[in-house]
């Protein structure tokens, strides 16, 4: 694996097309946790600090498929860079007014989430023309998860290391100043300009007209509360157990206890169906976010944040091959992209859930909003289990695909998916 990522780093472009996108989404993978600081820092309640994470997270996830749409009509460099710029512009604008006039907050926080430029989605349009073979391809794909993973683990870091050094108000200045940076590196690159998406034609309800793949998006909704919320009960822990130092803390835990999940799953091969073993994963993921209501001392929450983050990546491993295997023919990116969608206004809902409760009961109760989502989602896929079920010889994707991620091909691959 490390021979693979290495051949692609190699490759012309490469290097600079993953370590811009990365930079790029970096206000983005790190916007909850500012807005949540700042909110506090300005005197406002845990409750406005979740409401207007949420806003910021729902309104990203109307703003990408939008944003999505307009890069396939008019190219990456027309759309990521004055998005980037708009992005950077409210959330500057967010700021320097802070939370009075609050109507100004929320239109701010708003327009920073929709105008979001799509990297992550444009990155994985341009691999197919930067690397010359498809096993170069889903190579990239892979390594560009693992980085994604560390950049979840160092972004809450550089919040708070900001935070702490100047104050939450530069952070988000600088962190958004940043991705400007980011994305100007991607498009002015001579793979962005010259790229121009494929036609395609599809349903007028695209992907959603598969009940297994509602069925996916019903539990991740919940897969996706359970994540934002802890977002939001760490902060009273963290007040009384260190500040915003253990707050970072627990919040790169997270991330780097999905990393290693992530790694060790995709180290080996699994037998059976993965409709079973994603129930399996996220009965796993639900049981490990219980022991944060214990509440232990700094250290041993920051463990416990780590094996709340293991079961992560693994469950959305398996959740794409699933998708893979319910989308409609022709729709497996849209239906890559509903699936982060839903993650995401889930974890936009997780946010602004938290809030009241942690008000109303404290961090406790506030840890105990992940356990529940957890369970929930758990539910949903007992539920839906004959719907998610595939039945023998009609599954699209190849038996290797799903344990050989880096090399196996992809049956759906074609010119036509890419964008």
């Amino acid at each position: 694996m490390a021979a693979g990522y290495l051949e692609i780093l190699r490759a012309r472009h490469a290097a600079r097309l993953l370590t811009g996108t990365l930079v790029g989404r970096l206000p983005n993978a790190t916007a909850a946790i500012a807005i949540v600081l700042f909110v506090r820092a300005e005197g406002g309640t845990y409750s406005l600090a979740g409401v207007l994470a949420a806003v910021y997270g729902i309104a990203n996830a109307v703003g990408q498929p939008l944003l999505g749409r307009l890069v396939d009509l008019r190219g990456q460099p027309r759309v990521q860079l004055p998005a980037a710029l708009a992005s950077a512009l409210a959330m500057a604008v967010f700021a320097f007014a802070g939370t009075d006039p609050l109507a100004l907050a929320y239109a701010a926080v708003a327009a920073a989430g929709l105008f979001t430029p799509p990297l992550e989605g444009g990155l994985r349009a341009l691999w197919p023309s930067v690397l010359r073979r498809e096993d170069q391809v889903h190579t990239a794909y892979a390594m560009d998860a693992v980085a994604q993973e560390v950049m979840f683990t160092v972004g809450p870091l550089l919040v708070t290391l900001c935070t702490s050094l100047w104050s939450a108000r530069a952070a988000l200045l600088v962190l958004n100043a940043v991705g400007v940076l980011g994305a100007l590196s991607v498009v002015v690159s001579a793979p962005s300009r010259a790229w121009r998406s494929d036609p395609r034609e599809a349903h007028w309800l695209g992907a959603l007209r598969s009940p297994g793949l509602l069925a996916m998006l019903g539990s991740f909704l919940f897969v996706g509360i359970a994540m934002g919320s802890i977002t939001v009960a760490s902060v009273p822990y963290a007040d009384e157990h260190g500040g915003d130092a253990v707050y970072g803390w627990l919040m790169a835990a997270l991330g780097l206890g999905a990393l290693l999940g992530g790694v060790v799953y995709g180290a080996r091969r699994w037998a059976g169906a993965p409709e079973r073993r994603l129930r399996v994963l996220v009965a796993f993921l639900a049981v490990c976010y219980l022991p944060l209501t214990a509440m232990p001392g700094a250290v041993a929450m920051v463990g416990l944040a780590a094996l709340a983050g293991v079961f992560l990546a693994p469950v959305l491993a398996c959740a794409f091959v699933l998708v893979d295997r319910h989308a409609p023919r022709g729709t497996v990116t849209e239906a890559f992209s509903w699936l982060v969608t839903t993650f995401t206004v889930g974890a936009s809902v997780g946010t602004g859930v938290a809030g009241p409760v942690v008000e109303a009961g404290g961090a406790l109760w506030g840890f105990a909003v992940p356990g529940a989502a957890g369970a929930v989602a758990l539910l949903v896929l007992l539920a839906t289990g004959r719907v998610l079920a595939v039945p023998a010889g009609s599954g699209v994707v190849a038996a290797s695909s799903e344990n050989d991620p880096n090399r196996a091909a992809e049956p759906r691959f074609s010119s036509g998916d890419r964008a």
